[in-house]
Parts: C-alpha cells; sequence; structure tokens
C-alpha cells in the first residue's frame, strides 16, 4: 500500500499539493455497503411530477434511453452513461457525474456505489468516468465530460453534479477549486478524498456550493482529513462554524451558510475502502441543498 504527494500547480503561481492514494491491492478488495448488493437497474422516472426544466428541440441530441457503454470525450476519456428508463430527449436532465477510485473502471464504481437506480429514478442521468492518474490536466479533462455528455444527451449544464470516492473525490473536490474547471460542478459530494485542510489553504474561497463531504471515522489512509475539509469549506460558505446540528445519515449541518453554501460533514462508521451508506441523502442534498441549512 502506497500513499503518493503530487505537486500541482493551478493557472498562475499559487502551487498546492493533492493526496492521491495508489493501491491496486486495496482496489481489488473495495467493499460497498449493503445497498449496493443487487445489480444496477435502470429505473423510470415520473416526469408529470417534475419541475419546470430547460427543453432541447426534438432530435437535436441522439444519445438514447437506458444503457450506453464505452463512451469516449474528445480527450480520450471512457465513460458509461445510465438515463431513465423512459428518458426524455427534449427535457434538459440533472447530470451526477461518478469519478472512480484509483485503478477502477466505471463499470467497477457502478458496481461499488450503487447509485444507478436511485439517480435515474430521481431524473438524473448518471455517468461513470473510468479513473484516470491524477494531475492537473487530468482533473481539467475530467471536468470536459459534461460538456461532451450534453452533445449527445439532454443535460442542463447548470446542474451538473459530482462525486467519487479516493481519487475520485479527491478529483471531484478539485473540480470544485481550479480556475477552468470550477464553474462545472453546482454541488459536490466527495468521499474518502486525499486532501487536507493544509492542503486546500493556498486557495481563494470559490462563489458559495452546497458541498456534502463523506469520511470514514476509521479510514487510516486519510485519518481526519474529511473533518478538515469540510471545515475549510464552511469557512468558505460563510457558515458559522460554532453552530451546526445533526440531519439526516448522521451528517453534520452547518449554520448561518450563505446562500447556496450548504455544507455537510458525513462521517460514517466505515474505512477508506468503503463507500458510505449515504445514496439517498447525497441524491436529496443535490436536488435540494435548503433544506440541509
Amino acid at each position: 500500500m502506497r500513499t503518493h504527494r503530487f505537486d500541482l500547480t493551478a493557472v498562475g503561481t499559487v502551487t498546492f499539493s493533492i493526496q492521491v492514494f495508489v493501491s491496486f491491492s486495496l482496489l481489488l478488495n473495495l467493499s460497498a455497503c449493503t445497498e449496493n448488493a443487487a445489480p444496477p437497474k435502470i429505473e423510470s422516472y415520473a416526469y408529470s411530477s417534475a419541475p419546470a426544466a430547460a427543453r432541447c428541440e426534438a432530435g437535436a441530441r441522439i444519445g438514447e434511453a437506458g444503457v450506453s457503454d464505452g463512451e469516449a470525450s474528445a480527450e480520450g476519456l471512457r465513460y458509461h452513461v445510465r438515463t431513465p428508463s423512459n428518458y426524455d430527449a427534449t427535457i434538459a436532465h440533472p447530470l451526477l457525474m461518478v469519478y472512480a477510485a484509483a485503478g477502477q473502471s466505471g463499470l467497477a464504481s457502478e458496481r461499488m456505489t450503487g447509485l444507478t437506480s436511485m439517480a435515474t429514478a430521481s431524473g438524473f442521468v448518471i455517468v461513470y468516468a473510468d479513473h484516470r492518474p491524477l494531475g492537473i490536466p487530468a482533473i481539467e479533462q475530467l471536468g470536459t465530460i459534461p460538456a461532451s455528455m450534453a452533445k449527445k444527451w439532454c443535460i442542463d449544464e447548470q446542474r451538473v453534479f459530482v462525486t467519487g470516492h479516493s481519487d475520485g473525490g479527491t478529483a471531484s473536490l478539485a473540480l470544485a477549486l481550479l480556475d477552468k474547471t470550477k464553474k462545472v460542478p453546482a454541488a459536490i459530494a466527495p468521499s474518502a478524498a486525499g486532501w487536507t485542510g493544509k492542503d486546500l489553504e493556498p486557495y481563494q474561497c470559490p462563489a458559495p456550493i452546497p458541498v456534502m463531504v463523506m469520511h470514514g471515522a476509521t479510514d487510516s489512509l486519510f485519518p481526519g482529513w474529511g473533518a478538515q475539509t469540510s471545515a475549510w469549506w464552511a469557512a468558505c460558505n460563510g457558515c458559522d462554524a460554532t453552530k451546526t446540528k445533526k440531519v439526516e445519515g448522521g451528517c453534520t449541518a452547518y449554520q448561518g451558510c450563505r446562500s447556496g453554501g450548504a455544507t455537510l460533514y458525513c462521517e460514517g462508521a466505515g474505512s477508506h475502502r468503503d463507500w458510505p451508506n449515504l445514496n439517498r441523502v447525497m441524491i436529496e442534498f443535490f436536488v435540494h441543498p435548503e433544506k440541509f441549512q
């Protein structure tokens, strides 16, 4: 098992470090919680009860309903698409991007997270990206997948939500900070991310953004890092660090945050290898972050 610190240079003169976990032996044994025991299933979405959404011209998007594996961006990043089974190509859908842990394919990430059924039933198009070794160029390329997706499927690019585990969590958090990608996500939910509070110190705060940090209490690889990064985001989002409350899933919600800056810290009992049992809370947080403030 090895950890690596990569020195990455952002736009301008700011230099920062991201902790990246690379352990193929661990990845082969990544475990998911019981919610992930059943094979992924594509669900239908109740469009009749959906709020008003932007629309696409009929016939303007050629992406099909259901499952589409082996898609690729212009940079050659492979990803796997899941839509509601009754996907309507004229309605702009929210997009849920799932970035993989080190060495994982998007399909392995789908099995680990178990997000497909709940996401499609909630009206999301969900995409699982294959892993790519991290660095600023790679993260910036990962940030191009939503725009690539929107060329084939009817996607609302103002409602792009990102999550991922380990390296995927690290990438999810970085997307909200880098100059070239910080406008891509509407909200982030990193899990077991390789960032410390010290890594974040060189950064200027972006505009308020909903952030749900998930981290295992027994993560011995990145011990306590989730608490550090959630505190940094809470400060950036203008929350009152002295006021918190417990919400669904055992998460801690910071209070008094600026509009659009809901901030959660969700510490589960798992280790670094465990995907948290918080899929329903995550989807609700993405759809209605104001409920958690």
